[in-house]
């Protein structure tokens, strides 16, 4: 594009960077609450023909259908993103998160209707896993292109604030209703987080409808420039290499991560036989940790870029991985918070890194659909994580060393996409008002 530079403020950066937190947290609270359902109800009210083991792989296979689906749901919403706009497909998906997690807190039980309890269940995961699948990358790719190039870091950093919120909130609704006597718990009170979900929706709509176009999608739109037919296969043919690296760079930030919350959850409760609610509350203080470390780390990455605080942070995870599973190990509830908030804020390096990292390594007629597949199809390898590696403790004595290798595993795969990503950046011209006043400005309400 030859074009004058697009010029953004620092105001609208930050009013669409929260506009799409909103639907980013509402997304992470619904992943997050299934995935606590996943290790402390799904496997006792779903699956309850199974010996335990057998019953936590089962809703774990649960919980990584949804990651199957996220694929298909970055292609599908990617091609809308890419070719209709990003402001329509962040507002379907956001509509399809909020919908299909509100109806699972009103799905009958084993009980109540056998076999097909479970599969609605499977099903339902799916449509969520759908929606999620064009949610990040469209969120993410939103608050990018409405943000200077020089300050992109921190702008994608606060999407990433609704893991940490979406954690927050979803763990204080399941500590909250694990108040409740083990019975009433069982009945009932395990629904109502994922009822609030409707609520939730209501607010994150709205602001998603103040969310204004993107200026660089709306630069495409204005130019003679023709957009790909097909930007999923546009992608696969012009763009593998970088592909490849984006799906090793985000390897850690969702495998990785689920090994250090939903594993962990499952491993202490099952295994250990430590109190539900204490584990679930650590992950709550492990959130807070997270807050704040990806408001650091999102400074850091303008300041040393994404590449290098990518592989800074696979590294450090990497240095950590056996001392966080030996605290575990203790079923010290104390030490457990403080081995899952060492483990969670060391992934928030990479984690902070993400947003920016992908939105550089793909033209912007491909961004949504390029940063959305990375994304999804790491998610689709790491969503099955937890369930390997339950598989693999229970053969092997339940011995926390193979988790350890599996996390060191997966940074290493997140390092080289970090390296190869470096050198595959593509540069925007979004600059801040402040440093190029008399460049040409692209309405974003046009």
């Amino acid at each position: 594009m030859t074009s004058p530079n697009i010029v953004v403020s620092a105001k609208d950066a930050r009013k669409i960077a929260m506009g799409a937190f909103v639907g980013t947290a509402l997304e992470w609270y619904d992943y997050f609450l299934f995935g606590t359902a996943a290790a402390i109800v799904f496997n006792r009210l779903y699956f309850t023909d199974l010996n335990p083991t057998a019953a936590l792989l089962a809703s774990f296979a649960t919980f990584g259908v949804g990651f199957v689906s996220r694929p298909i749901g970055a292609l599908i919403f990617g091609a809308i993103g890419d070719r209709i706009g990003r402001r329509p497909a962040l507002i379907t998906t956001i509509v399809l998160i909020g919908i299909s997690t509100g109806l699972i807190g009103v799905l009958p039980t084993f009980v109540s209707i056998g076999v097909a309890a479970p599969i609605m269940l499977a099903i339902l995961r799916l449509v969520q896993g759908f929606a999620v699948g064009g949610e990040w990358g469209g969120a993410t790719t939103m608050a990018v292109e409405h943000s200077p190039v020089e300050t992109r870091g921190r702008y994608a950093a606060l999407v990433q604030l609704g893991s940490p919120v979406g954690t927050i909130l979803s763990s204080a609704a399941i500590a909250l209703v694990l108040l409740l006597p083990p019975e009433s718990f069982d009945a009932w009170g395990w629904r109502l987080p994922f009822l609030a979900a409707f609520p939730l929706l209501g607010v994150a709509l709205w602001m998603r409808r103040q969310m204004e176009e993107s200026p660089v999608f709306l630069e495409i739109e204005a130019s003679a420039e023709k957009k790909p037919r097909v930007p999923a296969l546009a992608v696969f043919r012009r763009a593998p290499g970088r592909l490849l690296a984006g799906i090793a760079a985000c390897m850690l930030g969702v495998g990785g991560f689920y090994v250090m919350t939903t594993l962990i959850i499952a491993y202490a409760t099952t295994t250990l036989g430590v109190p539900r609610e204490q584990v679930v509350n650590a992950t709550l203080i492990a959130a807070f940790g997270q807050f704040i470390a990806l408001l650091i780390c999102g400074r850091l990455v303008d300041r040393f870029g994404a590449p290098r605080m990518t592989i800074a942070g696979a590294i450090i995870t990497a240095l950590v991985a056996f001392p966080v599973f030996w605290l575990v190990d203790t079923a010290n509830p104390v030490l457990i918070t403080l081995a899952i908030c060492l483990g969670t804020m060391s992934i928030d390096i990479v984690y902070a890194s993400t947003g920016k990292l992908l939105s550089e390594m793909f033209q912007p007629e491909l961004r949504y659909t390029g940063v959305s597949v990375s994304f999804q199809f790491a998610g689709a390898v790491g969503g099955f994580v937890p369930m390997i590696t339950t598989a693999l403790l229970a053969a092997n004595g339940n011995q926390t060393w193979i988790a350890a290798v599996i996390l060191i595993a997966i940074c290493a795969f997140t390092a080289v996409g970090g390296f190869f990503g470096s050198r595959m950046r593509v540069q925007d011209r979004v600059v801040s008002a402040e440093h190029a006043p008399t460049a040409a400005r692209v309405d974003a309400a046009s």
